[in-house]
């Protein structure tokens, strides 16, 4: 009796050794044949903060965003998609300010949205590691087109993508109104900082 549970033991063993290899190599055919994914970022777990240095004091506040989805291929790098912010949600806590942030120099009564469009990866998307890539793209401000490179922070999270991301915008330089007066001047670029969470599918 003892002799057939050892040699039923010795069967099991011998057959996991011999799944091991194969199911490895299962492993990595499933993973070349994900050519590409789909990002999905969810606005209600996003924050974007702005950041605007001035003499007398820096001012902080927010956007919200509208709807993000992008797809990546994982072969060439190439990304399509678009992340578009509601130009219309700004703000920093200070009525009077932020009037005439929308009025003089966001304009969002004309231009509503402001939006980002990802173009390339550079670097291996890897979505079982932390990773630090930058991603080339193009961000439309006032309905003009401007190539922006953004650093993205990656941290993967169950069935999920943790997102943090900074940058800056020479919005003065882009051919928005300069808020500074003779008394009060401020920072000709902004800083703008995001932390979402993305869903991601083959």
């Amino acid at each position: 009796m003892k002799h057939r549970v050892t040699h039923g033991r010795n069967r099991m063993l011998r057959a996991c050794i011999c799944l091991c290899p194969i199911l490895f190599l299962l492993n990595i055919s499933a993973r070349a044949q994900k050519s590409s994914i789909d990002i999905t970022f969810d606005p209600a777990s996003t924050s974007i903060h702005w950041t605007l240095g001035a003499v007398l004091h820096t001012v902080h506040g927010s956007f919200r965003l509208k709807s993000g989805f992008v797809h990546l291929d994982l072969k060439t790098g190439e990304m399509t998609g678009l992340l578009d912010v509601d130009a219309t949600s700004g703000e920093s806590g200070n009525t009077a300010r932020d009037q005439k942030m929308h009025q003089n120099i966001l304009e969002s009564y004309k231009y509503r949205e402001i939006t980002f469009r990802p173009v390339h990866l550079n670097g291996a998307f890897d979505p079982d590691h932390a990773q630090t890539l930058t991603i080339d793209g193009v961000l439309n401000l006032q309905g003009q087109d401007h190539p922006l490179q953004v650093t993205v922070n990656l941290h993967p999270t169950p069935g999920a993508m943790s997102v943090v991301a900074k940058f800056d915008v020479p919005y003065v330089q882009w051919g928005l109104k300069d808020p500074s007066t003779f008394v009060l001047r401020v920072s000709k670029d902004v800083s703008i900082d995001i932390d979402a969470t993305a869903q991601i599918k083959p």
